[in-house]
């Protein structure tokens, strides 16, 4: 049986604007992603009886709720292969950070298994199962920087300058669903006129909660702001993030980070390393 061993970058919100609420509850988004040169390590090995498995270490998440374990079911399912595969993580990217591991996970899974189960399957296949598992799975499929609409999932690719960025990490955990519910959260920002951004455009319209709600987050933002006038937290925290011409700059800053915060440094990515997969 075969193994295959694939990444699963991490991603930053260079903006992220809440532009409404649907009727069934999901808040409409528009957010600019892109990825990053650090994040997790999958392997994956075929079986041929059928099981899916996750091996190793659960970091407190349940296999039937695993997003690897269900991508790969999904997978499975909408293809009709006969093949199972036990899936092996090492993992980098901090839960409930805001820098998409669980999404990333995913999608490097959808990815990698269209490969070693030789299923041939389309991007906008793969897209079609990503959206069903979370709404930042479709952009990790999308395979490069892309402005996010809807949900997540109404993507537009977008070429952005490369950049290096410095990332804190505070050690809480922060539920998404906490900060979206928020009574205080700004929910009617205006939808951007064009599909092009100056550096350090907009804002991420899930900071304010998160920070009344997490002191970490206030204090590496205090850190980072010292040092680049765009840092600002990604996604819905609580990392926090700015972005340097060098990788030098990035280390300074990370370094300068509050006593005992963790942080790491990453250039972002022009294509994503799976994109040839699909």
């Amino acid at each position: 049986m075969r193994t295959l061993t694939v990444p699963a970058p991490a991603k930053l919100n260079l903006f992220l604007h809440v532009t409404g609420r649907r009727d069934d509850g999901y808040h409409t988004i528009e957010t600019l992603f892109v990825a990053l040169d650090f994040g997790d390590t999958i392997t994956l090995k075929q079986r041929a009886d059928g099981a899916i498995r996750r091996l190793g270490e659960d970091f407190g998440v349940p296999q039937d709720r695993d997003l690897t374990v269900r991508a790969a079911t999904a997978l499975r399912r909408a293809s009709g292969c006969a093949d199972g595969v036990d899936i092996a993580v090492v993992k980098r990217i901090p839960l409930g950070s805001g820098l998409g591991g669980g999404s990333s996970d995913a999608a490097s899974v959808l990815l990698a298994l269209n490969r070693l189960w030789e299923l041939g399957m389309t991007r906008a296949e793969l897209m079609q199962i990503g959206v069903a598992l979370g709404a930042d799975v479709p952009f990790f499929l999308c395979g490069e920087p892309a402005l996010a609409r809807g949900i997540g999932e109404r993507l537009t690719p977008v070429s952005i300058p490369s950049f290096w960025a410095g990332v804190l990490a505070p050690k809480h955990s922060v539920s998404t669903a906490t900060i979206f519910s928020a009574p205080e959260l700004t929910r009617d920002s205006a939808s951007a006129k064009m599909d092009v951004f100056s550096e350090g455009y907009g804002r991420n319209d899930l900071q304010p909660p998160a920070v009344a709600r997490f002191p970490d987050i206030t204090a590496a933002l205090a850190a980072l702001s010292k040092r680049s006038a765009a840092a600002r937290m990604t996604g819905s925290g609580g990392c926090v993030f700015a972005p340097f011409a060098t990788e030098a700059d990035a280390r300074a800053a990370v370094a300068a980070g509050p006593h005992a915060m963790q942080g790491f440094v990453a250039r972002t990515l022009a294509r994503h390393p799976l994109a040839s997969f699909a």
